[in-house]
């Protein structure tokens, strides 16, 4: 019975571990690919990939391709990551998941006085490796289904109040 309830709360907490990766993840694609942020979430000989850009191949490798990104391309951003499912390999060392891309970013426009806001939805699918009890990113795919421009733009409009 001990045995039993060691190894649902080693799961739960490996769960909880892994969700608290992917929340990082975002705060740091929020500070525009922060490579400090980023870094650390990878493991040494990690991959990252999406259609249109990468593939990095190491930690290093994916902190400095992601920041280039968010020096040049991301003007500002909010990543919602939605409905991670996470799959916990028997040896309790591995795990998958994938989970949905909500992000509201603004953008250089055409004009460098007059950015885009831009809705951009996607998918992730991503492996995950245990490394010295700690949970890192392996491989992660970014699928991105859609990116189109918000023509009302949220960049400052003031608030409407909601009562």
């Amino acid at each position: 019975m001990a045995d039993d309830l060691a190894a649902r709360l080693a799961r739960l907490e490996s769960l909880e571990a892994i969700r608290d990766l992917i929340a990082a993840y975002a705060r740091g694609a929020d500070r525009n690919n922060d490579p400090a942020i980023l870094a650390p979430l990878f493991a040494p000989d990690a991959t990252w990939a999406a259609k249109g850009f990468g593939p990095f191949k190491g930690r290093d490798a994916i902190a400095e391709g992601l920041a280039a990104t968010g020096r040049t391309d991301i003007l500002w951003s909010l990543h919602y990551m939605i409905s991670p499912l996470i799959e916990l390999a028997t040896d309790g060392q591995t795990a998958t998941g994938s989970w949905y891309l909500w992000e509201l970013a603004t953008m250089p426009g055409k004009r460098a006085d007059q950015p885009d806001s831009i809705w951009v939805g996607g998918t992730y699918q991503a492996d995950f490796c245990r490394l010295d009890g700690r949970w890192y990113f392996h491989n992660v795919w970014l699928d991105i289904r859609l990116a189109t421009p918000f023509e009302e733009a949220w960049g400052g409009r003031p608030l409407r109040r909601f009562e």
